[in-house]
């Protein structure tokens, strides 16, 4: 079988296997094994693939018209997000198992969380833009009922907003697909872009004006200011939801395509320089500094984090709209780091709900000492996430600061990136400290209620925290081999 016939199916097992699982009927045990069999095939196939594949070449599902054709390939910047969903995916459905043990319609929830796996790994593997709009769309679709799945009155409201903003960047991304598919010089992802200037129609601000639409398109599901209010609503879903919603599938898709439309449909040779060029960076700062803003004042743990994920997000795109290969080395960094410390940060404060039922910040004085690995494990992404020396996140906002002053020297707006990283790195260090501070040094007389009945959860939550806490120091202090691969993506190589 060609090693590109494989893509196929890292996409269609986790679709087919979560859509049967309600047929299946099986007991809470044989479901579960199931499904952790399902996932782990699927992720050793994905890597498989990655590992093996031709970027030359890709495998057409489907023949539309013309030149339009339903299509996967891996090239390096798709194997980057491929391998965070296809490593991340399996310990948060073991994650999971815990989490929703005592929770109502798991089955239909499973079904629907499996089959977003396959959906994201469609994004991530697909060939050109249609077929990473069409995937792109049906994560909205699936991922719809995951927030609703509570069924309360905030749940069904929150995925509405969901729908509802999702729908209008879906116009706004269309509107660019079009443009792309009439103008662009072929119908594959390329890197350096397929406009050319013959293929814009001699309408540069036209062209100028549909990437910007195009930007805030794709960017809502990466909670671009003014379109992030879903995002904090959506933390109403159960953790294994928001966690997988703001640190892999949901926002890191919004953000991957927002990179593939910059470095591989319209080209940042065609943005660089150009008032859409200001209009972008400026976006993404302003996204930074409202989301570390808002998170310092949020008292709901989840929210919180939340806002965390609105600010962080847009430090991946501020690292793109750099447009240079040094600033998609720095956005692409920040997209593989970021998803491994926030994941970890929302199963620690997962982890604390399930546990003990506390939602509330200044719920938890002196917790730490009850939960020692969920708030030893917390601590090292909160320093993670401040950006503080030998942990993974220090290296990815490095990463856009050095981006952000090589930029400078010819688009001295840029300059400007440095002084929203170190106020966000501020803000970051107060919202996330507050916390750490809060559980292992209480004020005195002040501890958390509850006694002996709080405890670290089960090993199926410990285990991922320890082992993401691990990633995050060991990219900390030995980050050479990743940056060097995406080193040689972010400068088009492979």
């Amino acid at each position: 079988m060609n090693i590109n016939t494989l893509l196929v199916f890292p996409v269609v097992l986790p679709i087919l296997g979560g859509a049967l699982m309600p047929l299946l009927h099986l007991p809470d045990k044989k479901r579960n094994l199931y499904l952790e069999i399902l996932v782990l095939l699927t992720s050793a196939i994905t890597l498989y693939c990655v590992a093996f594949h031709d970027p030359a070449e890709g495998f057409v599902l489907f023949h539309l018209t013309g030149n339009l054709d339903f299509a996967l390939r891996l090239d390096g910047m798709g194997s980057v997000f491929t391998c965070i969903v296809a490593l991340l995916w399996p310990l948060a459905t073991l994650y999971a198992f815990e989490y929703m043990r005592h929770e109502e319609r798991t089955t239909s929830f499973f079904a629907f969380y499996t089959c977003t796996y396959g959906v994201t790994l469609g994004i991530a593997m697909s060939k050109n833009l249609l077929t990473m709009y069409l995937f792109y769309e049906l994560l909205t679709l699936i991922s719809v009922y995951l927030v609703m799945h509570p069924m309360t009155k905030k749940a069904i409201r929150a995925s509405l907003s969901y729908l509802y903003y999702s729908i209008g960047g879906a116009a706004f991304a269309f509107i660019s697909l079009v443009f792309i598919i009439r103008y662009g010089m072929g119908n594959t992802f390329t890197y350096g872009g397929v406009l050319g200037s013959a293929g814009v129609g001699g309408n540069s601000n036209l062209t100028l004006l549909i990437y910007l639409m195009a930007f805030w398109g794709f960017g809502v599901k990466a909670a671009v200011f003014p379109f992030q209010g879903w995002l904090p609503k959506a933390s109403v879903a159960p953790t294994p939801v928001t966690a997988l919603l703001h640190a892999v599938a949901v926002v890191k898709a919004g953000a991957f395509a927002v990179m593939r439309l910059t470095y591989y449909c319209f080209g940042p040779d065609v943005i660089r320089g150009t008032w859409a060029h200001y209009a972008v960076m400026a976006i993404a700062m302003i996204t930074i500094i409202y989301g570390s803003t808002i998170a310092v004042k949020e008292t709901h743990f989840k929210r919180r984090l939340a806002y965390s994920t609105v600010s962080n997000l847009s430090y991946i795109l501020l690292g793109a709209t750099m447009m240079s290969p040094l600033g998609l080395l720095a956005g692409l960094s920040h997209m593989v780091i970021h998803a491994v410390m926030k994941i970890g940060a929302f199963f620690g404060a997962g982890a604390v709900l399930h546990q003990t039922g506390k939602e509330y910040i200044d719920e938890l004085d002196g917790i730490g000492y009850r939960m020692p690995v969920v708030f030893v494990t917390f601590t090292i992404f909160s320093l993670s996430l401040t950006g503080i020396p030998l942990f993974g996140g220090f290296i990815s906002k490095w990463n856009i600061a050095a981006a952000a002053m090589d930029c400078g020297r010819d688009f001295p707006f840029a300059y400007a990136a440095v002084a929203v990283l170190l106020y966000s790195a501020l803000m970051t260090g107060i919202y996330t400290m507050t916390i750490v501070v809060r559980a292992w040094f209480p004020g005195k007389g002040e501890a958390v209620s509850g006694g002996k009945e709080i405890r670290d959860p089960s090993w199926h939550m410990k285990l991922p925290l320890i082992l993401f806490a691990v990633v995050i120091i060991v990219l900390g202090v030995w980050s050479v081999p990743l940056m060097r691969v995406l080193g040689d993506i972010a400068g088009g190589l492979y």
